[in-house]
């Protein structure tokens, strides 16, 4: 289980952007493995073995690999990134994403939901010059983080927490979303996008809550940066059909994206200028 030792702040004393990255770097390379060795994580990482160590040992201990003789293999297959950790990765990407994903939202009364992960996080922080504004979600770090735009008005729902995104799901979550009448606006993240299977994630109950969301939004748009374009996760969260809008960075795979455009999902490309 992932727990709150894992956050970033407790990483390196005053360089925990560095060792944050690193570990989701880590985390990515053991994934896409069987098995990996302490050696090739020092050479591919130009990093000591005493410092490879180290990190497998945290990793561990948060239960997202498991050490083996000499090394470290995933947990449970597909490794999920703990949330803690994925704020470090393609933070330029996002900010892009959260920008264009903003424009979109209109200026008078409107409500929005937000399910949890690094990216609509990015968006629900740009929302906080907003007015009139009601956000739902179940995203605890999205909720703790509006405090501090006591304008908008915050309905979050109970629920199990699931450590590694931060999200409360379950029966309590999904009758939140099924209790509103209607969200204008839903923003949701993705484990994988692609033409083929759809938005998905890694848990089937976190898929079914946010799927809960999904049907009682006007419209959804997906926020997604390139490297989870043309991948698919283990739970179907949403089909395309479910979709309006999807906003990525130009890291994408231009050919996924006229696939997921013919299924008439309209595509917004965060440029480096956006």
């Amino acid at each position: 289980m992932v727990t709150s030792s894992l956050q970033p702040a407790n990483f390196v004393a005053g360089q925990p952007g560095k060792r944050s990255r690193r570990l989701a770097e880590l985390l990515e390379f053991i994934g896409g493995r069987v098995e990996t060795s302490v050696a090739d994580l020092t050479k591919h990482f130009d990093s000591s073995p005493a410092t490879i160590r180290r990190d497998l040992a945290v990793l561990a201990d948060q239960g997202v690999i498991l050490r083996t003789h000499g090394g470290a293999r995933p947990a449970d297959g597909a490794i999920e990134v703990p949330v803690a950790l994925r704020d470090t990765r393609y933070a330029e990407a996002k900010q892009r994403i959260a920008r264009a994903t903003v424009a979109l939202i209109p200026r008078e009364r409107h409500s929005v939901a937000f399910c949890g992960g690094s990216t609509t996080a990015c968006v629900a922080r740009e929302l906080g010059w907003h007015t009139d504004l009601t956000v739902i979600t179940n995203s605890l770090t999205i909720a703790t983080m509006l405090t501090r735009f006591p304008r908008l008005k915050v309905l979050m729902t109970g629920g199990i927490l699931r450590p590694q995104s931060q999200e409360l799901v379950g029966v309590l979550a999904e009758g939140t979303f099924n209790a509103v009448t209607r969200i204008g606006t839903a923003i949701l993240g993705a484990d994988g996008v692609s033409a083929e299977d759809g938005v998905t994630t890694y848990d089937e109950t976190e898929a079914r809550t946010n799927h809960a969301m999904v049907a009682k939004a006007d419209r959804t748009i997906v926020v997604a940066d390139g490297s989870k374009i043309g991948r698919a996760a283990f739970a179907a969260l949403a089909g395309l059909d479910e979709i309006n809008i999807l906003v990525t960075d130009e890291s994408a795979d231009p050919a996924e994206l006229d696939r997921i455009r013919s299924a008439g999902v309209r595509v917004v490309v965060a440029g480096a200028n956006s």
